[in-house]
């Protein structure tokens, strides 16, 4: 099991859980990011920037499962992104970065996203891309939140309500209430 071996300290084990988690990660991190911090920081130098830092501390921590690593993982991208933006907020920094993914960076956030499209449209993700984060953009931050949380990161309804701090029935109905917007800001495609 890739988990233990990679929580005992194996190099390899944990090259391999980050490679699985990499599309994922990716997206999460240009969905959370949000455009004026992705305008100075690349998304793939937030993700490599977190996930240097998952390498650093692995023995630091003992997560039981998959699911662990994952959150860790998931955490440690999302202190990488509250950093980064408050070391731009602080003063204004000169420079901007083209947020624009490369074709490698593409291709990792279609696989990132593919919980967003049914099955079907999978093939067609790749020129909805823009589409699809310009639709989440468009998002309050409370829907772009439980989306994020449940079709990218993959929570459950009831961690993602003890996340949220609400009933795994309102966190199921703004979950829906969430996807149908998005569908909306996508042209009225499903979701």
């Amino acid at each position: 099991m890739l988990v233990k071996e990679a929580s005992k300290g194996s190099e390899k084990a944990l090259g391999a859980l980050l490679e699985r988690h990499l599309p994922g990660l990716l997206a999460y991190v240009r969905a959370r990011a949000g455009a004026k911090l992705l305008q100075r920081d690349a998304s793939l130098d937030l993700v490599q920037s977190a996930c240097r830092e998952v390498l650093q501390d692995v023995g630091a921590h003992d997560y039981r499962d998959e699911a662990g690593f994952k959150h860790w993982l998931y955490l440690a991208a999302e202190r990488k992104i509250l950093d980064r933006a408050r070391y731009h907020g602080r003063e204004k920094r000169a420079g901007a970065v083209d947020a624009t993914p490369s074709e490698a960076e593409e291709r990792a956030l279609v696989a990132g996203y593919s919980g967003l499209c049914t099955p079907s449209r999978d093939a067609a993700a790749r020129e909805e891309l823009a589409r699809a984060e310009a639709a989440l953009a468009r998002l309050s931050d409370e829907h772009r939140e439980v989306i994020v949380l449940a079709r990218i990161v993959g929570l459950s309804h009831a961690q993602i309500a003890e996340k949220l701090g609400t009933t795994e029935v309102a966190t199921r109905s703004l979950l829906h209430r969430a996807l149908a917007r998005l569908a909306v800001e996508m042209g009225g495609e499903s979701a």
